[in-house]
């Protein structure tokens, strides 16, 4: 009796939940989000000059942006732009993001180098991007120092401003109750500041890519003769709108996928949150 009793209570191996599929779908629908809106403007657009309700002249329906696309990548052209221009991005973003990490660190934990550098590095923040070309071009010359230097400073300044905020910020009563527990510096930074500033360091990392690409453009203005910046002057000079708009698009599908790289990076060292926007949010 006590052996059918066993045997009844026993789970059976076939009966183990497995995750429903509506869940997988609604997993992988989600991102999918995202495509409707450029998706659906696309389409529009393409069915408007199709219809006759405007020429396309100087907003080229999608398929000839697409068709100018493979025309570039046919010829090799569009390979060695991207090439040219993400390898300037990357290493301003590198250099930017080492000065910014190590001068908003030293800033926001020693009050004595906030006092001194902070007015200044503000008041440099609040100059245009574009007054800095000329100098750059003199101190530097005009082929790629100047550019990489120029996308570093549009880099710096958010995430200095990200990491000595984010070390500003950090609740008063943790760094108490470390200090009750008699934490070393290290261990303070380590156990109690760096976990409290990850957050906004990767937002800030985030905004200063963002940045990034948007300065490669003003230093690809600066005598550049490969690159997407390059492609935007051309396309200006010799009056092909699709070669502007399709270089647009590059800049918008590579800011998007270095963005979305940098979310999946760091998005392991931030599963301690319980935050809103991790459960997704209203629903």
């Amino acid at each position: 009796m006590a052996m059918t009793l066993d045997t009844i209570a026993a789970p059976k191996p076939d009966t183990i939940a497995t995750p429903a599929p509506s869940g997988r779908l609604r997993r992988y629908a989600r991102p999918a989000l995202g495509l409707l809106l450029p998706v659906g403007l696309a389409l529009g657009w393409e069915i408007a000059v199709g219809l006759g309700w405007s020429n396309g002249r100087l907003v080229p329906p999608p398929s000839k942006l697409f068709a100018t696309i493979v025309e570039l990548a046919r010829s090799g052209e569009l390979t060695r732009h991207i090439v040219a221009t993400l390898s300037r991005v990357f290493a301003g973003f590198g250099l930017g993001v080492v000065a910014g990490t190590l001068l908003g660190a030293v800033s926001g934990y020693w009050g004595l180098a906030r006092q001194l550098l902070d007015p200044t590095v503000q008041a440099l923040r609040a100059i245009p991007s574009i007054a800095w070309v000329p100098l750059f071009i003199l101190w530097l010359g005009i082929f790629e120092t100047s550019k990489i230097a120029l996308i570093a400073v549009g880099v710096f300044f958010p995430v200095y401003l990200g990491v000595m905020g984010a070390i500003l910020s950090v609740d008063r009563k943790i760094v108490e109750v470390g200090r009750t527990f008699r934490l070393s510096g290290p261990a303070m930074i380590r156990r109690i500041l760096l976990p409290a500033v990850l957050p906004a360091y990767v937002v800030s990392l985030r905004v200063g890519l963002g940045l990034g690409w948007m300065f490669v453009v003003a230093a690809e203005f600066m005598g550049a003769s490969e690159g997407l910046g390059y492609l935007l002057i051309d396309g200006q000079q010799l009056g092909k709108p699709a070669q502007i708009l399709a270089a647009i698009a590059i800049f918008a599908i590579l800011g998007k996928t270095t963005d979305w790289l940098i979310e999946i990076a760091t998005a392991p060292l931030l599963r301690w949150q319980d935050a809103f926007g991790r459960q997704g949010g209203a629903t």
